[in-house]
């Protein structure tokens, strides 16, 4: 390694955090991560260049931005493309730790009333709660299969919200568009059928295997397509739920809030959650 020579060296900038990744680095192969001995793994602030990347739309919007600082914070994550789904929340959030402090304002409203209210968080403790799930990979359904998770990559699951993204915005102009009728319902046919397939390839890609209730395993990826082609929609929504559920083990969870009296005489309910997301116009800015 070449000795850094510069007398400004000495200033740059050093881990700010250590964390352990829920997923404990079990699905990362050596050339996407580099585990410590101690379970721990650095984390940096961010950089000016790291910042400027958060506010270019492109780089945001197709997870390059994302991926260009996770690998410039974290570097033991070599590949972040690659990195899990349990563990992104809790990388992200280490990152506005080590770069901003400990706590955050949000805004937000109040459910009903709509009424503006802002919130300082704990982050740390947000970390806490995220960092220490052991996330598990197996589930049930009443009707008696058990599904092991494929946890999406994070690559996988830039790649499934671009796509529901523009169908979401082709849905949205073809309503606003001077078309007829017939040709709306056509158009908004095909968006339709386009969401299904994404659905359906989401769901095809977060399971590993399914164990049927006689005891058989089957882990062939077009067998497990043609049982959720094929399948009673009853068992196909368990599926879903199930999967939903496996997957936001290691997502941060929303705020807790309790309304005022005065709220509550307004119609605000009496309890109410705020959800905490990363939206770059305050989480990394």
């Amino acid at each position: 390694m070449t000795e850094n020579t510069n007398p400004l060296g000495k200033y740059y900038r050093q881990p700010q955090i250590y964390i352990k990744l829920p997923s404990k680095g079990k699905y990362y192969t050596a050339d996407v991560f580099t585990p410590t001995e101690t379970g721990e793994i650095p984390v940096l602030p961010m950089t000016a260049k790291d910042e400027l990347a958060f506010k270019t739309p492109d780089a945001m919007m197709n997870g390059q931005a994302t991926v260009d600082v996770i690998k410039s914070c974290v570097p033991d994550i070599k590949d972040p493309w690659k990195m899990v789904n349990y563990d992104t929340d809790t990388v992200l959030l280490a990152i506005r730790i080590a770069t901003y402090g400990e706590t955050m304002d949000i805004t937000y409203a109040v459910p009903v009333i709509n009424e503006s209210l802002s919130t300082s968080v704990n982050l740390p403790a947000l970390l806490d709660g995220v960092s220490g799930i052991d996330p598990q990979d197996y589930a049930t359904t009443k009707s008696g299969f058990k599904i092991k998770i494929d946890p999406l990559t994070y690559k996988k699951l830039t790649k499934i919200q671009i796509a529901q993204f523009e169908q979401q915005k082709i849905y949205s102009n073809v309503a606003d568009s001077g078309l007829t009728e017939s040709q709306k319902s056509e158009r908004f046919a095909e968006s339709y059928k386009k969401m299904q397939n994404i659905n359906i390839e989401l769901l095809i890609d977060s399971i590993a295997e399914i164990t049927t209730p006689d005891g058989t395993v089957v882990t062939d990826a077009k067998q497990i397509f043609d049982f959720i082609s094929n399948v009673d929609t009853k068992i196909t929504r368990e599926i879903e739920q199930l999967l939903g559920d496996l997957r936001s083990q290691c997502s941060l969870k929303p705020l807790s809030m309790k309304s005022t009296e005065e709220q509550i005489k307004k119609g605000a309910p009496v309890t109410y959650e705020v959800p905490v997301t990363f939206d770059t116009a305050n989480f990394f800015g």
